[in-house]
């Protein structure tokens, strides 16, 4: 005779969806940081005891300092639980994206899943000529030679380029890092991955930046049994924007492009 409330529970693996640009600023909509994300995290691995984490990912990169945040907090819980972490990747994990895919134990993708993409961005606007057309005179008082360096409405120096590929530089190699440690023994030898190229499906498996073609479910049951339970883990989505979209929505769309145009390591 079974008792319900004694009887076992199924084994679990606890699905976290990381979705969206990562950053910072959002107000709502599918973004990620380390602020909002982690909570989740932290339940998803230390909640009922899942056999392991599985990441499900759709990214297209942003803030480098946010990535860093978050890949290292997956890293720590399944370290201290002893839990391990699987990414699959969904449309895409591009730069910021596959930063968060490379904290995982394996990475897995679909055929047409787009990976890579681990270079460092910045960009933007020159508008000193268009002004000058117009009679319009630019006026800015700093304290601090380097205060308005990039202002978009005076023409470009080289000195203002020298010093921002010097900070990009150490964003790159900080991404170059990462990437190393995480999959250095299954990257080709010989072979500069560290471009900002992007690959599709079966050639980041064969560039070893994923293990192999395969989806969340099937590939969980696969290692773990039929009988295995999925609990599903996610950021809460406000009342209003279950119902449909927002003003905040045209803000956030700037705000995301700015995000993966000015010293991010999306897009």
């Amino acid at each position: 005779m079974k008792i319900p409330f004694l009887s076992k529970k199924k084994p679990a693996i606890a699905i976290v969806r990381l979705q969206g640009t990562i950053g910072m600023g959002s107000r709502g909509g599918p973004s990620l940081s380390d602020a909002g994300i982690g909570p989740v995290l932290e339940r998803a691995f230390r909640r009922r005891k899942p056999l392991a984490v599985a990441l499900a990912i759709n990214s297209p990169g942003g803030s480098p300092v946010q990535s860093s945040l978050i890949g290292a907090r997956i890293r720590r819980l399944s370290e201290e639980t002893k839990v391990p972490v699987y990414a699959f990747v969904e449309d895409m994990a591009a730069s910021g994206g596959y930063w968060l895919a490379s904290a995982a134990d394996e990475i897995w993708a679909d055929e047409s899943s787009v990976l890579g993409s681990i270079g460092v961005i910045s960009a933007g606007f020159g508008f000193s000529e268009l002004i000058g057309r117009y009679g319009i005179e630019r006026r800015v008082h700093t304290a601090g030679r380097s205060k308005s360096m990039m202002d978009p409405f005076r023409p470009e120096t080289p000195e203002d380029v020298a010093r921002v590929n010097q900070l990009l530089e150490p964003i790159h190699e900080a991404f170059k890092a990462q990437i190393r440690k995480r999959r250095g023994s299954k990257l080709p030898e010989g072979r500069d991955l560290f471009t900002g190229e992007i690959w599709v499906g079966q050639q980041a498996v064969d560039l070893g930046l994923a293990d192999g073609i395969g989806h969340l479910i099937p590939r969980m049951q696969a290692l773990y049994g039929k009988d295995v339970r999925f609990l599903n883990y996610g950021q809460k989505v406000s009342m209003l924007r279950r119902f449909g979209l927002s003003a905040d929505d045209f803000i956030e769309a700037a705000e995301r492009r700015t995000l993966t145009t000015q010293f991010g390591i999306g897009g």
